[in-house]
């Protein structure tokens, strides 16, 4: 037993070290995008990221992050949570293959023979190796992200429970039962994921219990799995602190007691009662109740971690997502209510009439002596003639979202979906391409990095004809369905070995994949992939892998009849080709070494900024690596970053107007009753007075907003609301104060105006465009005001006419622009910012991987160098047009980053410039790529994304950019080549 035991303990620390090596070396630098840069932030000064939180990941990057030798470092060290979370994840995985394998071999505990013991490690190293080198776990273990460390809490337990099956002594096995409930409850504290495996764990737990094996035993123990999920999921992790709210507002708002008293009560009730039970149960003997008390004890230490949210808000740190500082927004934070809800099990086509909302639940805040009701839950209420159905799918009533519907349903504009088309969504888009592509993906092949990527076959990897991004794309990797092959081999080895054992695996492999599936409801797009939710059910799959070995050495065995060990050896020896093809496919695409431009970007944007600066942002990627800059490496304090869509918030416009790091308040002029949630002002629908003539004083509306005036209210059917009288809106400016203040740039101090005027673009302003046009009145140009490109395009007024390009931001100014066709740059500022200020870490390094998010924001930094070029011409600074675009090529090669549409622009403007030879020298290379991309496309009859119109564009520019150089011979071509694209498209519809 010793040998086997010592054995299996230094394979499984082996293969943790291997991971931890493998992932340590393609690790992310710094703070990638989506949400990492959030994560790292709120880590390093244990603030408060969006709900519903993730309070002990953000313990532990804390910890990490004291390592760190310096504030550039911070990021490196928090991934490395991930790291070593994920190797340890793997480490469990081995050895719960291992244990798993021990049923199909026979092998008697203490007891085990040389052919059993190698059958046994070589399954659970080739398992767990072929998951170290997955897609989809790969890509959460080096960066600091939740699902790494969520997954370890996964395998930690699975093991755990594994082990406790081997267990004889009934006092030792409930301490384990104890342990597997405390990691639960600190699972909590990171993500979910680790709930979904109770189900399969109570089948374990079953099949110990019990030795009668009946179907119906089977089915009451997944059901009592299930009953644990939703007693965690509702009764503890929002129930107890919602029922804590309710206590809370009975005893203040009912007895008059202060603050906190109910909450107090209801703690000291509960834990009372909880004590009570341990003791009372443990003197009447009753060992079942007290392990399930002691168990929900030990959940609940686990779920303490959840405090730290609302220390750490009390004392409003920059990152306070939700404000969650009370038990009433606490609950709220917890239950993610401002992301709403889904329909499951019944509810409404998409085609469905929205013809009201009615009043649900009253929604409490905080007063100054009660609890005070701010709104009411939003219930919608549709027509007589909506149709519902069970299981609904396709259910959103979102505009954008019913085209997408109809396209993937093949219906007609007015055609109404039925039952079977809800169901054909599900099976082919939520199951297929949101499940199934993924599984794909992770042990067949993936065709490439780009939105939307199919799986990669052996029967469809040729790349004859195919051009080289796509041909030699990083993320195009072939397993040659050498995983899949194995994976189903050991599922139905395992099938018909250990029919128990295969159960669990099996419904682990559902929960963590499809049943997820089911319960998510995804949208019919999302903003990105979303492989990463599914890992748990790769992890299960990984497990039936490592079992293929087992499968395969019964095969030899039959040819080494007399060396026992010889057939396991040589079938582990053999398989380690499945994780060896993995590894070398994946690695250049997992490898993150030297990147750094998604923090070098989001200083890009602060570098763009003068001091004391306001800048307005959209999106994720817009934001969280801003926040990761700011709070993590200090850089540029001073600047107030707003987040549009939080922008209409009480709790966050509450918190604008206060000090951050070095960022003054902000000047809000309007009060907490006029922005409060569920107030007047949630909506400002436009309802034309026809006796204002002329342009709406944004002044003189603001001061009516701020007092409640009834002249801008009226009244509905269900409630009142604000009204703006007028779609356009004037800001009346004092032109020498400003030209004293030296805001203007010199070269348009002749387009300063005496009023801006700026018109809506809808009926209706949310509170967000209020906030902002109160803060351009209360402002008064104080602070530079300025937005990116997401946030300018996401208002509900124009104010392209006064914006004024500075870098990758744009400054709003009182300048108009005299042509709409051309953005008004401020050349010198911006120049200064792209040549001197800007930053440029590896993007020049062509070992460098970048994804697709990255492209797009190099593609974003070369279109500011050809609109500060463009300017230049126009003011005939040529020399300093050529140095733009020449530092342009410089720190953004094609070598390293292959041309985009950009660049095409590029080519006209370098010839405009006199650089006629490296003009021509790129326009013959994007041209031949466009051609080849084009063929390709035609040949295959397919697109993806929109590069058949992308490439259609490119050669259209390049043809006009020569023929107005005088370039006849290369215009010619060009022209050529994009009459026969184009003719091959109109054939092809």
């Amino acid at each position: 037993m010793q040998q086997f035991k010592r054995l299996n303990d230094l394979v499984g620390w082996g293969v943790f070290l291997l991971a931890a090596v493998v992932y340590g070396l393609t690790v992310e630098p710094t703070a990638s995008y989506w949400d990492v840069g959030e994560f790292i932030a709120a880590s390093y000064k244990l603030e408060v990221p969006h709900p519903p939180g993730a309070p002990f990941f953000l313990l532990i990057g804390r910890m990490f992050s004291l390592f760190a030798p310096d504030v550039e470092s911070v990021a490196l060290f928090v991934n490395w949570v991930s790291v070593i979370s994920s190797a340890f994840t793997i480490m469990f995985l081995y050895w719960s293959i291992v244990l798993l394998a021990r049923k199909m071999v026979n092998a008697p505990l203490g007891a085990e023979s040389s052919r059993q013991s190698v059958l046994m490690i070589g399954s659970g190293l080739i398992g767990a190796l072929a998951y170290t080198f997955s897609d989809s776990f790969w890509f959460s273990a080096v960066e600091a992200e939740v699902y790494a460390m969520s997954s370890f809490f996964m395998a930690i337990v699975v093991w755990a429970m594994l082990k406790w099956e081997l267990l004889d002594d009934p006092r030792l096995s409930n301490r384990w039962l104890i342990l597997i409930a405390y990691i639960m409850g600190l699972s909590i504290g990171v993500h979910l994921l680790n709930l979904v495996a109770v189900p399969a764990l109570a089948l374990i737990y079953y099949h110990k219990r019990y030795t009668k094996y009946t179907t119906a035993g089977v089915l009451l123990a997944m059901f009592i799995g299930l009953v644990i999920v939703g007693v965690v999921m509702v009764g503890i992790i929002p129930g107890l602190p919602s029922i804590a709210g309710s206590f809370e507002i009975f005893f203040v708002n009912s007895l008059g007691l202060p603050f906190g008293s109910g909450a107090i009560f209801f703690v000291l009730l509960f834990l009372g009662a909880l004590v009570f039970g341990v003791i009372w149960s443990e003197r009447k003997k009753m060992v079942g109740l007290n392990t399930a008390l002691l168990a929900l004890v030990f959940i609940l230490i686990g779920y303490s971690s959840y405090t730290l949210v609302v220390i750490r808000s009390n004392f409003n740190p920059p990152i306070d997502e939700n404000n969650p500082e009370n038990l009433i927004s606490f609950v709220s934070y917890l239950k993610r209510e401002q992301y709403g809800d889904r329909p499951l099990l019944y509810g409404q086509y998409f085609d469905a009439e929205l013809e009201r909302y009615d009043r649900g639940d009253p929604v409490y805040r905080k007063g100054e002596d009660k609890y005070e009701i701010a709104s009411y839950k939003p219930v919608p209420v549709y027509g007589e003639n909506t149709r519902m159905t069970i299981l609904p799918r396709a259910y959103s009533t979102a505009p954008q979202h019913q085209q997408l519907y109809r396209q993937r349903m093949g219906l007609q504009p007015h055609e109404s979906p039925g039952f079977g088309d809800n169901l054909a969504y599900m099976f082919d888009y939520q199951m297929g391409h949101m499940y199934w592509r993924y599984f794909l993906w992770n042990f067949v092949g993936r065709q490439g990095d780009y939105k939307d990527a199919g799986v990669l076959t052996p029967f469809n990897s040729s790349t004859e004809n195919m051009p080289d991004v796509l041909a030699n794309n990083e993320a195009r990797n072939n397993y040659w369905m050498l995983p899949l092959i194995l994976g189903v081999l050991g599922a139905f080895y395992q099938f018909s070995r250990d029919k128990t054992g295969f159960g669990f695996v099996l419904l682990l492999f559902f929960l963590s994949g499809l049943a997820l599936i089911l319960y998510l409801n995804s949208p019919p797009i999302e903003p990105r992939e979303r492989d990463y939710i599914y890992v748990g059910s790769f992890y299960a799959f990984a497990m039936w892998i490592g079992f293929g070995v087992i499968a395969i050495a019964e095969v030899f065995e039959k040819a080494f009849k007399k060396n026992p060990i010889a057939a396991p050896a040589l079938a582990t020896a053999l398989c380690l080709l499945v994780p060896g093809v993995m590894a070398a496919e994946g690695w250049d695409d997992h490898d993150r070494s030297n990147r750094y431009f998604s923090v070098d970007s989001a200083k890009n944007f602060l570098a763009s900024l003068a001091p004391n600066a306001i800048l307005f942002t959209g999106g994720d990627n817009d934001t969280f690596p801003l926040w990761y800059a700011q709070e993590v490496e200090g850089f540029r304090t001073d600047v107030r970053v707003i987040v549009l869509t939080y922008f209409n918030t009480d709790w966050y416009i509450d918190q604008m107007k206060m000090q951050m790091n070095e960022s003054e308040p902000l000047p809000i002029s309007l009060t907490k009753e006029n922005y409060k949630q569920g107030g007047l002002n949630d909506v400002v629908y436009f309802y034309e007075n026809k006796n204002l003539k002329g342009a709406l004083p944004l002044e003189q509306y603001i001061n009516l907003v701020r007092e409640g005036h009834p002249a801008i209210r009226l009244s509905t059917p269900s409630d009142e609301v604000n009204t703006i009288p007028s779609r356009t809106l004037s800001l009346n400016i004092n032109r020498q104060e400003l030209l004293d203040k030296g805001i203007i740039p010199e070269n348009m101090e002749e387009l300063l105006v005496d009023k801006m005027e700026f018109k809506m673009t809808g009926n209706a302003l949310e509170k967000k465009d209020l906030m902002l046009l109160d803060l351009l009145v209360t402002n008064n140009w104080e602070r530079p005001v300025y937005f990116n490109n997401t946030s300018l395009q996401s208002i509900s007024f124009d104010l392209s006419e006064y914006v004024v390009h500075e870098g990758t931001t744009y400054r709003l100014l009182p300048t108009r622009n005299p042509n709409p066709q051309a953005e008004l740059v401020n050349t010198q500022e911006m120049y200064d910012n792209m040549m001197n200020d800007f930053f440029w870490r590896e993007l020049d390094n062509e070992d460098v991987y970048y994804t697709e998010d990255y492209r797009n924001f190099v593609l974003n930094h070369r279109a500011s160098f050809n609109t500060l070029a463009g300017a230049l011409l126009d003011e005939g600074k040529t020399e300093m047009a050529l140095n733009a675009l020449h530092k342009s090529l410089e720190v953004m090669p094609d070598r390293a980053i292959p041309y985009d549409y950009a660049t095409a622009l590029t080519v006209q403007l370098l010839l405009e410039a006199g650089d006629v030879e490296r003009a021509v020298e790129i326009g013959n290379l994007m041209a031949q790529r466009a051609d080849e991309f084009l063929t390709y496309l035609e040949q295959e009859n397919k697109d993806i994304g929109n590069q058949r119109q992308i490439n259609l564009v490119i050669l259209n520019q390049l043809s006009r950019a020569m023929a107005g150089a005088g370039r006849e011979a290369e215009a010619q071509r060009y022209q050529e080549l994009l009459g026969k694209h184009y003719q091959s498209l109109q054939r092809a519809r």
